[in-house]
């Protein structure tokens, strides 16, 4: 079963504005609201580009990254903020 992309981007849309909600009205350093705010994005994100794919053989030129990957570009001591060199 395929799902149309503008359906899975609007549904993509949606998450991120939740998200921006969740984080705007944060209750602390482990707010639950915004882990699941996140993840929420990243599965519309993969919803999204599964659709896309499906439709239209083509990708986004960003990826979600797993949790626990280490090989990452942010340091945890950085607070989400890219690590330079």
């Amino acid at each position: 079963m395929s799902t149309d992309p503008r359906v899975a981007l609007s549904v993509l849309i949606g998450c991120l504005e939740e998200h921006l909600s969740a984080v705007a009205a944060k209750r602390g350093a482990q707010d639950a609201s915004i882990s699941s705010a996140f993840l929420a994005v990243a599965d519309a994100f993969e919803e999204y580009e599964d659709a896309l794919y499906e439709s239209y053989e083509e990708f986004l030129p960003l990826s979600v990254v797993e949790e626990g990957d280490d090989d990452g570009p942010y340091d945890e001591d950085s607070q989400g903020e890219p690590v330079t060199t």
